[in-house]
């Protein structure tokens, strides 16, 4: 019996180091980022991690064109709001949120889900709070590695996601 105790504990003192290993070996490929502007009483803050091009060609190939995508690298990207607010014109109450997107050639599909903290593979349609169609456009520069930028705005925040050579838009009201 203590050598089956010894067995599992040793199983599972490798698996768990392996796990860490393996996320720190990913983050020094994709890095960590945090975003954050406040506009009045409205704090916006954006945790992902940011993946290189490394010669790839990104969206319609490595980030298929109608598929859910993350929207980053390795651990779902985060999105947190200090109020209710106002996202390209649809309501969405204070919280937290992980953020996904669809991208397709001329337009993405956004998506606020109630799930959070999960890696970015695991998604799961049914806690969806809102999703949303905004225009994509062809940026006049290659962006090397995957980013999103908060700007202030008149009544509040746009944020932008942009990598390759597309950009997005969301107004942040």
């Amino acid at each position: 019996m203590k050598k089956t105790i010894k067995i599992a504990v040793i199983v599972i003192g490798v698996l768990a180091v392996a796990l860490f290993v393996f996320r720190i070996w990913t983050k020094s490929s994709s890095p960590f980022e945090k975003v954050e502007l406040s506009q009045g009483e409205l704090n916006v803050t954006v945790e992902y991690c940011r993946p290189y091009m490394r010669g790839r060609k990104i969206f319609g190939e490595l980030v298929p064109f109608g598929t859910v995508w993350r929207t980053g690298a390795n651990e779902a990207t985060v999105i947190t709001f200090s109020k209710n607010v106002r996202l390209a014109g649809n309501q969405v109450k204070a919280g937290k949120y992980s953020l996904w997107t669809i991208p397709n050639k001329k337009n993405w599909t956004v998506i606020l889900n109630r799930e959070t903290g999960q890696w970015g593979t695991n998604y799961n349609e049914k806690d969806n709070i809102l999703s949303f169609v905004v225009p994509s456009a062809e940026l006049g520069q290659t962006i090397d590695q995957f980013t999103i930028q908060l700007k202030s705005a008149e009544k509040g925040i746009d944020m932008s996601l942009n990598w390759e050579n597309t950009g997005v838009n969301v107004p942040v009201r």
